[in-house]
């Protein structure tokens, strides 16, 4: 990438696909697909959620740190959604661009939505399927402050984001008590 050399990017290939039918509750092998990076996941990828039945053969799998960017979609701006994956061995589905660095991965993916999300979507080609290529993604002017100051960053962003986690259960649940009381109260 351009500025500073941020590390690695790879393309999970086609092959390493990994479709609907091939997820299983009981599945051993935790896996992410592209589409739930629109869907399930934030920055963070602390717990997969789709586990896959069969084994790993022609998969990419993910090292701890690893960024995670779609490389087609439906929008400009929609494929500009980076996350990263705290876990090391989990399967990555095909049509993923993956950062692979020495940086802190949690900053770099809040620093890739954030800041410099308008970029990606500028460097994303076509209209009506968008395609993003890593060969475009090393072309993004990246500026990093210090590896120190990125993890403090980054728990700082991650604390803020827990905590607004939290409150969003606790105004459901009682959104969920308040409709409990409205149903018995008009019964």
């Amino acid at each position: 990438m351009g500025g500073e050399e941020v590390g690695g990017i790879l393309r999970a290939s086609q092959r390493a696909k990994i479709s609907k039918s091939e997820i299983e509750d009981n599945g051993v092998l935790e896996c992410i697909t592209y589409g739930e990076l629109y869907t399930t996941y934030g920055e963070l990828i602390n717990k997969v959620q789709s586990h896959k039945l069969t084994g790993k053969r022609d998969l990419v799998l993910s090292n701890a740190n690893d960024v995670i960017i779609p490389a087609s979609g439906e929008t400009h701006l929609d494929i500009a959604t980076a996350s990263c994956v705290l876990k090391r061995g989990v399967a990555l589905g095909g049509d993923l661009n993956i950062i692979r660095s020495k940086t802190d991965g949690v900053f770099l993916a809040y620093y890739l939505n954030n800041a410099k999300k308008r970029n990606i979507a500028g460097l994303a080609q076509g209209s009506s399927v968008v395609h993003l290529y890593s060969s475009q993604l090393k072309l993004l002017d990246i500026h990093l402050p210090s590896l120190s100051e990125q993890q403090k960053i980054a728990n700082f962003l991650t604390a803020i984001d827990q905590k607004t986690n939290l409150i969003t259960i606790q105004i459901d649940k009682t959104k969920t008590y308040k409709k409990g009381l409205l149903q018995q109260l008009f019964v």
